[in-house]
């Protein structure tokens, strides 16, 4: 299975630098270079394509980057953004402030508004439920993204927060050369 993640377009609490979580935030108004970021993206998409099935999760940032890029998609909650609990509408820096280190060496051990080991285990849910697609493109979130850029390079998401993945970014995955344990 071939995974491209494209993350959402930016909202006006990610020019904010506030963590957004579950909260139901709509992008923020299309500017021409967002516009042409999307026609280079587009470009790419389509040699990649075509897509055996389109995902969104059930936050409207990510179905609105869906339509921005003209596609209607499926929506499934297992691809909704880590929950934060407290820390939603705060600036990322209290986060940072409060775990330091932790946040990025171990953060598995954190416990927000979920786990993070329950992050990983919605992934590999995913993962096992679209097995059989041969080419999934994914409008998903930064640490949902980061957290399957790090199961697929190392097995587990403990590596996703030094990972970075800009709004806007897409990465294409190819998960069958991969033994995950979920295959």
């Amino acid at each position: 299975m071939q995974v491209n993640i494209l993350r959402h377009l930016p909202t006006e609490w990610n020019t904010l630098g506030k963590l957004q979580g579950r909260r139901d935030i709509p992008i923020a108004p299309v500017t021409r270079e967002v516009q042409r970021q999307i026609a280079k993206n587009q470009r790419s998409l389509s040699r990649l394509g075509p897509f055996s099935k389109v995902l969104a999760s059930t936050l409207q940032r990510t179905v609105q980057t869906a339509e921005q890029y003209g596609y209607r998609p499926t929506i499934d909650p297992l691809l909704d953004e880590l929950d934060f609990g407290p820390f939603e509408g705060m600036q990322k820096s209290i986060l940072f402030e409060t775990f330091g280190d932790r946040w990025t060496s171990n953060p598995k051990e954190i416990q927000l508004g979920e786990s993070l080991n329950d992050l990983k285990q919605r992934i590999e849910l995913c993962l096992e439920k679209y097995k059989n697609q041969k080419n999934v493109l994914i409008f998903g979130h930064g640490s949902w993204a980061r957290a399957l850029i790090s199961y697929y390079n190392t097995g587990d998401i403990n590596e996703m927060n030094k990972i970075s993945f800009d709004n806007n970014e897409f990465m294409t995955l190819n998960f069958n050369h991969r033994t995950l344990g979920i295959f």
